[in-house]
């Protein structure tokens, strides 16, 4: 029999993805906002108590980084308290709690990339909130998996792939950040990953089947690195030899066309955005390799194969 498998956060990047890949290993139940909803705490008690999971996976979160700097008690209530609450009942009934991070923990002062230990400075109320979040899980003494990732992307929601697309058909000339260095990754390769993770972290019908040394804090994100100017040039370089039938490059373009003719590099100071950024985002995956053998795919590849994607027939998939 199955473990069963509680998911919270169906509709983000990494949730829908992850509506993909967990029906593999587990009896997945997914609850509505309304069913779940992080900003009560009852109501998070009450669904874990009723469903009584062997894991659950925590993809939801307070995500618009500039938004969180002016409305930082749903930032706190979502990404600091709701994961407490989660390890609380996860501990109460014997669950292994997986939950999502960010680089946007450290400062980006470092010259290489972060591992885990290095110790976390977040610049901005986005970061501090999901640090914080980190912490109530590891204080409460769960059993429990921090998966950090960056820069997500998805051929669906809201993010830095769908913005330059939109941005693409609107205006000739883009200006893109160039001081900012990451690792673009995939929410379906996150999704992958955590499934993967899953697989040997949970035994046969939900049995621990490695013991303590696979748990902790890992960075999950795709190898290699870019910044956003960089970023922004090789979506257009994608999207140049994109088939326009295709469902999600249609919904992100709304049928027009490309005409934008240069992409112009600026400097964060430039940008001038509400929340401060690290400029070094990069996340050494060392760790995840060492214990669980493998690591995502480069950045590129992950792109390319996000263009290649025809999510249609995932459309009509559903889930309890």
């Amino acid at each position: 029999m199955k473990p069963t498998i509680l998911l919270t956060g169906k509709t983000g990047q990494v949730g829908w993805e992850l509506l993909q890949t967990l029906p593999a290993i587990g009896a997945v139940i997914a609850p509505s906002r309304q069913e779940l909803d992080l900003l009560d705490f009852q109501s998070i008690r009450r669904a874990v108590r009723e469903i009584r999971p062997r894991a659950i996976v925590n993809a939801a979160a307070y995500t618009s980084v500039d938004a969180a700097e002016t409305d930082e008690a749903a930032a706190n209530a979502i990404n600091a308290t709701a994961p407490g609450v989660l390890a609380e009942e996860a501990k109460r009934i014997g669950a292994l709690l997986v939950h999502y991070s960010t680089d946007y923990v450290f400062d980006g002062v470092k010259s290489s990339p972060y591992v885990e230990t290095d110790a976390p400075a977040p610049l901005n109320m986005y970061g501090r909130t999901k640090l914080a979040g980190e912490q109530a899980i590891r204080d409460c003494g769960v059993e429990h998996l921090i998966l950090r990732t960056a820069w997500v992307y998805s051929t669906r929601g809201r993010n830095f792939l769908l913005t330059i697309l939109r941005l693409a058909t609107e205006r000739e000339e883009l200006r893109i950040v160039q001081d900012q260095t990451g690792s673009p990754t995939l929410s379906r390769e996150i999704a992958g990953a955590t499934t993967r993770i899953l697989t040997q972290v949970l035994g046969p019908a939900g049995a621990k089947s490695r013991s303590g040394e696979m748990r902790g804090t890992y960075h999950v994100t795709a190898e290699g690195e870019t910044n956003w100017f960089g970023f922004a040039g090789a979506i257009l370089e994608e999207a140049a030899h994109m088939p326009r039938g295709n469902p999600w490059f249609a919904r992100a373009t709304s049928g027009r066309p490309i005409i934008v003719r240069r992409i112009v590099p600026i400097s964060t100071a430039e940008y001038a955005a509400p929340a401060k950024r690290p400029r070094n985002s990069v996340l050494s995956n060392s760790r995840l390799q060492q214990d669980f053998g493998f690591a995502l795919r480069d950045w590129r590849t992950q792109l390319h194969l996000a263009f290649a994607f025809d999510d249609a027939a995932q459309d009509g998939a559903t889930f309890t």
